[in-house]
């Protein structure tokens, strides 16, 4: 709205209206008043929940091995992080744009699902709350939503080819006509993309461009909901999630910075995508929310933000990834979420299948960090595990506290080596 307000008064010549024609300056904008809306929201919706005695109601003995005695604090803070990102995003973006719409609605539709399964869990006492197969579903509308958007809408069009030229002493940018693009990039591969129809060449030329189209927005599909449930499953100890993901949408917003920026893609050759600049303020809001959060979600926690949290951030990572033609670069940006995946299917699928071996102690990743091999053993007496680990006991305050920073450790990593791939290519 503020855009629109500074758009008009540019035009009255209002001295420094034109300031909001500045992406970097709206991107600081927008990341200052999500921290701020986070902090001072936070602040009262903590003690409303606290009031109306709206807390963590499943952290018994029976299904809290770790003993953390964090009884009676309050969920449903992912509310917290979607106030902090709209507020910001209605006020400093433009709200026409194809990819703050679809920003907005994946915030929306995921922060729906996730806070009816906060309310089923916290009000029906259904400590499975919703169903997965509806999560699910709303997974894939989501996915299903943002892929054929990219397909069919005529404001989705990207520049595959960006190039610099000098004539006459002056810089000179010359881009490629604007395109339906299949084009993707890949890490560590100069001068090349990968185009998803090259993978469908032996349907012809008329049915392999539509074909790579079905594919990638069935990949959409896939990426949205194992994101999102990579960002739920990180969301096990105080900070974890919040402080990864605010490390990965960091990384997001350089990378949009650089797609939206016909002179800097061209310098990285990469795809230039008209119109990102939008993703810019939108992931810079995010980042200030999830900072805002910490202030209350960091040990001790004061709040935990639940399923309306944690399923929102992994499908705003994996859209705007989407959006950006940077989706292959999630597995390696986004490693933390996959290792949880993993470690996760490793259990679940040693606990079904009945064999005597797995590969970790515990599923997710970070409940193999808290769980001694001792412990281990005193569960499953006559299985064994590929990696042991120390010896420590179940979590202690200084272990719990230590996991999550070497966690944030890991994703400051990868996100530093997904940057530096557009590099060493």
């Amino acid at each position: 709205m503020l855009y629109y307000l500074f758009n008009y008064l540019e035009k009255c010549n209002f001295p420094g209206a034109g300031v909001f024609n500045y992406v970097t300056f709206r991107a600081a904008v927008s990341v200052i008043l999500a921290l701020i809306v986070s902090v001072w929201f936070g602040n009262y919706f903590i003690k409303m929940l606290k009031r109306k005695k709206i807390v963590e109601t499943q952290r018994d003995e029976a299904i809290d091995p770790y003993n953390t005695q964090k009884k009676g604090v309050p969920t449903m803070g992912g509310v917290i992080i979607i106030t902090a990102i709209l507020i910001p995003v209605l006020l400093v973006c433009r709200l026409h744009s194809v990819y703050t719409i679809l920003m907005i609605a994946t915030t929306l539709i995921l922060g729906i699902i996730g806070f009816a399964d906060d309310y089923i869990k916290t009000f029906k006492k259904r400590k499975d709350g919703l169903k997965p197969a509806v999560k699910l579903g709303g997974q894939i509308l989501l996915g299903l939503t943002v892929g054929l958007t990219l397909r069919f809408s005529p404001a989705v069009q990207i520049n595959e080819t960006v190039q610099l030229k000098i004539e006459n002493n002056k810089e000179i940018v010359v881009k490629s006509p604007d395109v339906k693009s299949t084009r993707t990039t890949i890490p560590f591969v100069k001068s090349h993309d990968l185009n998803y129809a090259d993978l469908f060449r032996w349907a012809g030329p008329k049915w392999m461009y539509n074909l790579a189209w079905v594919f990638l927005v069935l990949l959409t599909v896939f990426i949205v909901a194992a994101v999102s449930n990579g960002s739920n499953l990180n969301d096990g100890m105080d900070g974890m999630a919040s402080g990864n993901s605010a490390i990965i949408g960091t990384t997001l917003v350089i990378l949009a910075y650089i797609s939206s920026n016909a002179v800097t893609a061209s310098h990285f050759n990469l795809m230039y995508i008209p119109g990102s600049e939008e993703l810019v303020v939108f992931m810079a809001a995010f980042v200030g929310a999830l900072i805002g959060f910490l202030w209350f979600n960091s040990y001790p926690a004061q709040i935990f933000m639940g399923d309306t949290g944690s399923l929102t951030i992994g499908g705003i990572i994996a859209v705007s990834a989407i959006i950006m033609h940077k989706e292959l670069l999630l597995p390696l940006l986004c490693g933390v979420f996959l290792f949880e995946i993993l470690s996760d299917l490793d259990v679940k699928r040693f606990v079904r299948t009945g064999k005597k071996h797995r590969i970790w102690k515990k599923g997710p990743l970070h409940d193999h960090f808290r769980t001694s091999y001792s412990e281990f053993k005193k569960t499953w007496p006559n299985s064994t595990v590929t990696f042991k680990g120390h010896g420590e006991g179940y979590n202690t305050v200084h272990h719990e506290v230590k996991i999550t920073l070497r966690f944030w450790i890991i994703t400051i990593l990868l996100a530093a080596f997904t940057l530096i791939t557009f590099k060493i290519r």
